[in-house]
């Protein structure tokens, strides 16, 4: 073999050897085990391989290799745009999951607002219970310099203020709760912001745990900070003076955002229109409305509007009608097993007011009386689609002798009467099927109360007293204890 025979067989040995190092090492040192080379024309990508990607921002990509003019094998590589993390599939995940974390920020700061506001009323409420102990105590030490008309209200007074005490101090507890959620959430905040930057730094299923876990405890949080007990009602707000001496009205607490539609019903018996007004402005300032003819007359005023439907009690029956106003026809009727009627279990003031309606944060409630429960009131829990009874619970208080009822968070509460002084006076609570005597005073500004019902939307009761058509607002003290989150 002559010597440029040789020299062509060496050449043509090390580009083999090139080419293999090229095809199988190269790809290794940059991250391309799965990319196979393919040889085409100088400046010519070849795509019939499925070398080249459609999206060449994909990942890298080793799509030709040649030899220069000079002998010298040359490799085409394409790699990735440095953009490509924010068209990452687990990136875009991650920007919804701090979009999540931010609209639960947003949520956590406004329970961190309502939650301030009632802690400033505790704690001046807190000072003053504890000055009115050390001033007992003070009277106690030297009664005897003290009138004993004056010591023994002083000392009745904080006896029925002694119990508030723990729970003040259980409220403040609370409070650190909120502020706690208000930390972790910037923790998770900053966590994923940092993510975004760096792709891959934490593990993504453990962060999503993360926020899911939170995102339960603060939904459990807002839910039991929307109920609690009541303990205070505000005085009557006068919204509009219209009608005879009975009758309601209402707004839907399942009402989409934006749908402020007032409904009003005048009188007790034989009548079929229920009037629609567009707000509450046009409610208070207008004779603007939309009458809706119901296929039969109502009875009593415990009617209510409950996601786009009316709930009535049919006239001189146990039958609860559901009537849709969309549709104006009756979607569902239903009848309550034993439930007195016809003015035989009304509240005290009369009206036909023998079956009662009510919404709360739980949903659709009847409030009535039977036989079977001589004459006291019944509780039932009511399936708003089919109109069937869930659960009922009996309690000890005569109908007739309740002013009115209303329900909120599970408990009815039950006025004394429903004229002159009035205030609410006994509970029963659903959650554990017991009762207590209670005493918050209730203004009865036009000396005639004929419907009272709670709004948990508006977390305010409406009521018809005489012609007039008032709202309360209502104060509902929370307690959450940490362990039940």
């Amino acid at each position: 073999m002559s010597v440029p025979l040789l020299k062509i067989g060496v050449v043509l040995s090390t580009m083999a050897m090139i080419t293999n190092w090229m095809s199988q090492t190269l790809p290794s040192l940059v991250g391309l085990n799965n990319t196979k080379l393919s040889v085409a024309p100088p400046g010519v990508p070849d795509r019939s391989t499925g070398v080249l990607p459609a999206n060449p921002e994909d990942s890298w990509q080793v799509y030709s290799s040649a030899q220069d003019s000079e002998g010298r094998c040359v490799c085409t590589v394409v790699a990735p745009q440095q953009t490509m993390c924010s068209r990452d599939a687990r990136t875009k995940q991650l920007r919804q999951l701090l979009e999540k974390v931010q609209n639960m920020t947003q949520s956590i700061q406004n329970l961190d607002q309502r939650t301030q506001k009632d802690l400033q009323y505790v704690q001046r409420m807190e000072v003053q219970l504890r000055g009115l102990e050390s001033k007992f105590k003070q009277v106690e030490e030297s009664h005897k310099q003290n009138i004993a008309k004056q010591y023994k209200a002083i000392k009745a007074k904080m006896e029925e203020l002694r119990p508030m005490i723990p729970v003040l101090e259980e409220y403040k507890a609370d409070a650190k709760l909120v502020m706690q959620f208000k930390e972790e959430v910037k923790n998770l905040t900053s966590v994923l912001s940092e993510l975004q930057e760096e792709i891959g730094a934490f593990d993504y299923e453990e962060l999503h745990n993360r926020v899911s876990n939170l995102e339960e405890r603060l939904r459990a949080c807002m839910q039991k900070l929307a109920c609690g007990k009541l303990t205070g009602i505000s005085d009557a707000i006068t919204m509009k003076t219209s009608g005879s001496r009975y009758g309601s009205w209402m707004t839907d607490p399942l009402a989409p955002d934006g749908d402020t539609r007032v409904w009003y019903m005048d009188g007790y018996h034989n009548n079929r229109f229920v009037r629609e007004y567009k707000s509450m402005v046009d409610f208070m300032y207008s004779d603007n409305f939309t009458s809706h003819r119901l296929p039969h007359p109502w009875s009593g005023t415990g009617q209510v509007v409950y996601n786009g439907s009316i709930y009535f009690n049919k006239f001189q029956s146990n039958t609860i009608i559901k009537f849709d106003f969309k549709t104006a026809t009756i979607s569902r009727s239903g009848q309550l097993d034993y439930a007195g009627f016809n003015n035989r279990y009304h509240y005290s003031w009369g009206g036909h007011s023998d079956i009662d309606l009510m919404v709360d944060e739980g949903g659709l409630w009847a409030v009535y009386a039977t036989n079977q429960n001589a004459g006291n009131i019944v509780i039932s829990k009511i399936n708003p689609l089919t109109l069937q009874v869930i659960k009922s619970y009996t309690t000890n208080h005569p109908k007739r002798s309740a002013g009115e009822a209303f329900m909120i968070c599970g408990t009815l509460y039950v006025t004394n009467g429903y004229s002159g002084g009035t205030k609410v006076y006994y509970a029963f609570h659903t959650n554990s099927s017991t009762y207590e005597y209670i005493d918050i005073p209730l203004q009865n500004k036009y000396s005639h109360i004929s419907m009272l019902d709670y709004n948990p939307r508006d977390r305010a009761l409406y009521a018809w007293n005489n012609g007039h058509q008032v709202l309360y607002n209502v104060t509902l003290f929370h307690v959450i204890r940490s362990e039940e989150l």
